[in-house]
């Protein structure tokens, strides 16, 4: 336990190694955020946006060496090199404070040192955690406000006994005596380091100053440094969007869902149903915290406190409630700027303008070869000013789950839909899921699937091995017919001349209501080699145009294409190695048995759906 005063004395020590010129704790209020962005105007590090357009909006525009999360330049620092596993860069913690302690010397001279005192998850919950971020970028301190819960509050808290995760960041730019300073200060790619230290319970980054390198209350502790707490303590910390959904008659089921960039994962948490009568509210659209309680039910809460969502691709046709959030009190980061002070990216609604300025400020002009906005562009706006907000969102007791999705992006193969036999055979579902690769630039693993375990690869803080082990543990807490169901979705399969076949979007809601449904028991399903599909007549298609031939082909089993599926999942497992769960190698194992002897009456062992062992 760290008392209020070990924050005093921490502050303290950081900023004897950091050597700021002054040192300010942040309050987390409305008067200090106005003259945060005054000052980071008048230093032109951000754009004010047009007050008619975009009222109490902001533009910041990052060096084109630091756009995104850097993997590569991402550490866990384990004391053994096996407990980070086979998914992780490792360094020795010894060695990698050696090296950062070098770097962090001085390195905030000619700038002030903020204090974040920030919460993430609802105050009052069981599972929130109380970090404590040091950083000389006022561009990261704007952000955490909107994207977790800053201020004296916090420190109130504090106060009570509660311990504190400490997270050290610096843009890695000081300024000597007499040195201008740039719009963007970052280091360079071999100077950056983002690192987590799972023993201690503490985060260091330092050199990049955008998104998930900065902002350490979001993958870094929400998910890496979360991931082993929540191991210790027996819940979990998840890669998942929390949504509600409510049928006509006013029933209510809470849905999370696991899926890869790409995925449609936002999009889906603020879907917009074109089912009459149902609705969808937003709980969280990133990051899930679940737990079992004394009921013996799954419960969810949603850590952060805001969106930071990509901009580029949204628009009021595939995201019409993300647009209605970001009209107002939003920072967006690397788009593109309008002639009249507006934001721009592509595929957002209305005519491409003549001219723009581009994420890197220069001249674009409309028929240009070049991106006006960066492709990994954002925005950043807090949740409650999402028109789809559930009012319970911050209940600090969370919401019961009934489902869990999990998802990819597969053009074969994979049904539009398909549910699981049981809590482990979910886990199997969530360990093989992944999308196809596509781009060009690996051309020579075209056709090739991305292994992707509940969308949690770059984001576990420890043996992927002993993660899925944890999955699988958690469900022996509870009585399994308590726990939610697990449901595998695949909007992206495609035809013979690679179309898609099913339609996304609000269309999605279809699915939706077929899972409520399941959860219920109030629909039949199919039972195959692979899980429960659904027959075409429990679907509800009324005003979709949509062929019955295309609904078959979405749903089909192919079990030629599926051993072929058993060939890739048993090469990804083996990357795992000897910390695989002997469960999930027994999954697999009847997976193969089933898809072999499929003309067979299926034996009660394999095929019944409460069947764990």
């Amino acid at each position: 336990m760290l008392p209020h005063n070990e924050l005093t004395k921490w502050v303290e020590k950081m900023a004897k190694l950091c050597k700021p010129d002054h040192v300010y704790w942040v309050d987390g209020s409305n008067q200090e955020n106005e003259s945060f962005f005054n000052e980071l105007v008048s230093q032109h590090k951000a754009l004010k946006l047009n007050p008619k357009k975009k009222p109490g909006s902001y533009a910041f525009f990052s060096d084109p060496s630091d756009v995104a999360r850097v993997e590569e330049r991402t550490f866990i620092a384990s004391v053994l090199k096996e407990d980070a596993g086979p998914t992780n860069n490792w360094r020795d913690p010894v060695e990698l404070k050696e090296t950062m302690l070098k770097h962090f010397e001085g390195c905030m001279r000619g700038r002030t040192m903020y204090v974040i005192p920030f919460m993430m998850g609802p105050f009052g919950s069981p599972l929130s955690k109380i970090g404590i971020q040091l950083t000389d970028s006022l561009y990261v301190v704007t952000n955490m406000r909107i994207m977790t819960r800053v201020g004296t509050k916090v420190l109130e808290d504090l106060k009570q006994g509660k311990s504190f995760i400490p997270c050290l960041h610096s843009v890695g730019y000081p300024l000597t005596v007499g040195m201008e300073d740039v719009e963007w200060p970052s280091a360079p790619i071999e100077h950056k380091f983002i690192s987590h230290f799972p023993e201690d319970k503490m985060i260091w980054s330092y050199g990049s100053g955008y998104g998930g390198n900065a902002l350490l209350g979001k993958k870094c502790l929400a998910l890496r440094i979360a991931t082993v707490i929540a191991r210790e303590e027996h819940w979990m910390a998840e890669h998942m969007l929390i949504l509600k959904l409510t049928n006509p008659e006013g029933k209510v089921k809470y849905i999370t869902g696991a899926f890869p960039s790409a995925c449609g994962k936002t999009n889906l948490s603020m879907l917009v149903p074109t089912l009459p009568g149902w609705k969808v509210e937003t709980i969280g659209d990133d990051i899930a915290w679940l737990w079992i309680k004394e009921d013996g039910k799954l419960y969810a809460i949603n850590p952060e406190a805001g969106f930071f969502g990509v901009a580029k691709g949204t628009s009021y046709k595939s995201n019409p409630n993300a647009m209605k959030a970001i009209q107002k009190n939003t920072i967006f980061t690397n788009v593109a700027i309008t002639d009249d002070n507006d934001v721009w990216w592509e595929d957002i609604d209305g005519e491409v303008p003549e001219h723009l300025m581009d994420w890197e400020k220069k001249d674009w002009y409309k028929g240009q070869n070049t991106p006006a906005a960066h492709p990994n562009s954002r925005f950043t706006v807090a949740a409650s000013q999402s028109p789809v907000i559930a009012p319970e969102w911050e209940n600090p007791e969370g919401v019961p789950i009934s489902a869990i999705l999990v998802g990819g992006r597969r053009p074969n193969t994979i049904p539009l839909v398909h549910e699981s036999m049981g809590w482990n055979h979910g886990v199997f579902m969530g360990s093989m899921m992944g999308s196809e690769i596509t781009a060009a630039a690996i051309s020579n693993k075209i056709g090739m699937v991305r292994r992707d375990p509940f969308a949690m690869l770059p984001f576990i803080g420890y043996h992927v091995g002993d993660y899925l082990q944890h999955w699988l543990d958690m469900g022996r807490i509870s009585n399994y017919a308590l726990l939610p169901r697990f449901f595998y979705v695949n909007w992206f399969k495609k035809d013979e001349n690679g179309n898609f076949m099913w339609p996304g979007f609000g269309e999605n809601s279809r699915i939706l209501k077929w899972i409520f449904e399941r959860c219920d028991e109030t629909v039949p399903a199919e039972l195959t080699p692979i899980g429960y599909v659904p027959k075409i007549e429990t679907l509800d298609l009324e005003g979709l145009d949509l062929p019955r031939e295309t609904m078959e082909k979405l749903l089909e089993v192919d079990e030629n294409l599926w051993r072929q599926e058993t060939k890739s999942i048993a090469s990804f497992y083996e990357t795992i190695g000897d910390k695989l769960p002997h469960v999930l190698k027994n999954e697999l194992i009847k997976l193969k048995q089933r898809l072999k002897y499929n003309e067979d009456e299926p034996t009660k062992a394999s095929m019944h759906p409460l069947n764990e062992s």
